[in-house]
């Protein structure tokens, strides 16, 4: 202990010595003979750091450059946790579809989620527990369902390029992951959750979206209760949401009629099914968690979405030639651009399903999938057998990159997919509690995930993405500002991958006179 009457002087030389022996042994500790059975070890200078600056500021870039010197499996220290990172196709099959004895998601996300999601539910509740909320949640997912949501989606779109001023007058220019941002918060929240809620969308209630969203920062990982200005925001919105949405449940209870609500009852009302849920040891869900379900939906069906559908416009405004494929592939096997889309028609577009494809391989919205290891996880063909003291990362970018399975990886290319003939293998399908779906482990091309946390709602998701991409192309053209080819670096310091901002791009509506 530092006496009070030291010099400031010997304070600062006695700072220095510290900081320098600690940097020493932690370089020492690093050069130290390891058990063959460990992975290597990615250098770093910076004790409990770690390598997080390079892996937080641009992940492919650091997963590349470690393959190089280590190969496919190596382990990194991420602010003082031990991190070992399998990529390729075997590394996606050995984490991802790991037994639920040997890995699990709680322990990594828990403490990031449950502020903002709600306690009881995702990742704040047993594995057990969250396939069954999963099976709750998938009742509006259903075929009945998607196909009631193409015209909702549409119609929001088309209010959204009437009313907003980010697109007034003939043509212009708009910041289009902000736009996006809104646009699919919209369509999210009419599809998947009624309309009710939707009309509780005012600036407000997405001014509270926001600030929860303000949740999803990176040190939250490991700082979830920091007395910080965006926590304390985002527990306030959480609150006034949970608040928000139980005046909803409550005013259902009150009538026990939803028709009476200014909803109908037609097989696709989520509140109404939630309400009516029993997990199968009799227990019922509580409004509470109700109410938390629905926040979960929402951001859900909103985040990834949103910067999905943002890199898509940026793609197609440094490509105008393919816009105009996509508009005359609607012309031919549609027909007038007033005519309302159908579900039914999203099949005749297959173009436009192969752009949401191509971005979604060079854009993923999730760089990395981790999962905490509760016993010794021997890897195959290897001597390396990984310990309860790691976190296990896998990382569908690198294989969605990767020549080894697409020529020239890091083009933009949707024409790529033309040929492609996707087949379902019935024997990767499993039911892990919510119904059956493929497991997707050894593919190369995993924009959702794989395994037991594969996400539900991806059919919803790409639906959401292809009827909104269609309702602007048949509107507007869209170029670059400069007519250059050009498009923003990822930001990567989110949850969720997305363009830098402000990305602006010019618009140009079609048909003038309807603006």
């Amino acid at each position: 202990m530092i006496d009070p009457n030291t010099p400031i002087r010997n304070v600062v030389v006695y700072a220095i010595t510290v900081l320098i022996l600690t940097f020493a042994i932690n370089v020492l500790w690093q050069l130290l003979p390891r058990k063959k059975s460990e992975p290597p070890l990615v250098f770093h200078w910076i004790p409990f750091i770690g390598s997080a600056i390079s892996y937080g500021l641009n992940p492919f870039e650091f997963f590349t450059n470690c393959r190089k010197q280590h190969g496919d499996i190596f382990t990194f220290v991420l602010l003082g946790k031990k991190v070992t990172v399998y990529l390729g196709i075997d590394g996606n099959e050995f984490i991802l579809n790991g037994k639920l004895r040997d890995v699990n998601a709680e322990d990594v996300y828990g403490a990031l989620t449950t502020p903002v999601f709600g306690k009881d539910i995702i990742y704040d509740c047993p594995n057990e527990k969250l396939m069954e909320q999963k099976k709750f949640i998938k009742f509006g997912l259903t075929q009945k369902a998607l196909e009631s949501y193409v015209p909702l989606i549409e119609q929001e779109v088309l209010e959204y390029i009437k009313t907003s001023p980010k697109f007034k007058g003939s043509s212009g220019t708009v910041d289009i992951p902000a736009a996006m941002a809104e646009i699919t918060l919209f369509t999210a929240s009419r599809a998947l959750q009624g309309a009710e809620v939707r009309k509780k969308l005012t600036a407000e209630f997405a001014e509270l979206y926001h600030d929860l969203d303000l949740g999803f920062q990176p040190i939250n990982f490991i700082m979830p209760w920091a007395p910080l200005p965006q926590n304390r925001r985002r527990d306030a919105a959480h609150a006034k949401m949970t608040e928000t949405y139980l005046e909803l449940i409550n005013k259902r209870r009150a009538t026990k009629d939803s028709k009476e609500t200014g909803t109908q009852n037609d097989g696709t009302d989520m509140i109404l099914n939630l309400m009516g849920s029993v997990y199968k040891d009799g227990q019922v869900l509580s409004d509470t968690n109700i109410a938390h379900l629905m926040i979960t939906l929402l951001m859900a069906g909103q985040h990834s979405s949103s910067s999905s559908s943002a890199w898509i416009m940026l793609r197609l405004a440094s490509r105008p030639d393919i816009v105009e494929e996509l508009y005359q592939e609607q012309i031919n096997n549609i027909g007038s651009p007033s005519q309302p889309l159908q579900y039914s028609d999203l099949n005749k577009l297959p173009l436009l399903q192969n752009v949401v494809k191509e971005t979604l391989r060079v854009h993923s919205s999730i760089h990395s999938l981790m999962r905490k290891v509760k016993n010794p996880m021997p890897v195959p063909n290897t001597e390396f057998v990984i310990t309860p003291d790691k976190v296990l990362l896998a990382s569908p970018i690198m294989t969605h990159l990767n020549e080894e399975h697409f020529a020239n990886p890091l083009v933009w290319d949707p024409h790529r997919w033309d040929d492609v003939v996707e087949v379902e293998n019935k024997e990767d399908m499993v039911d892990y509690g919510y119904g059956a779906i493929s497991k997707g482990t050894r593919s190369p091309y995993l924009p959702f995930g794989a395994g037991r946390h594969r996400c539900i709602g991806e059919k919803f998701a790409f639906l959401n993405l292809v009827t909104i991409v269609s309702t602007l192309v048949r509107n507007f053209k869209f170029t670059t500002v400069d007519g250059k080819s050009w498009v923003p670096p990822t930001d990567y310091t989110s949850m969720f991958s997305r363009p830098v901002q402000p990305a602006n791009i010019r618009w140009e509506r079609r048909f003038p006179e309807s603006a």
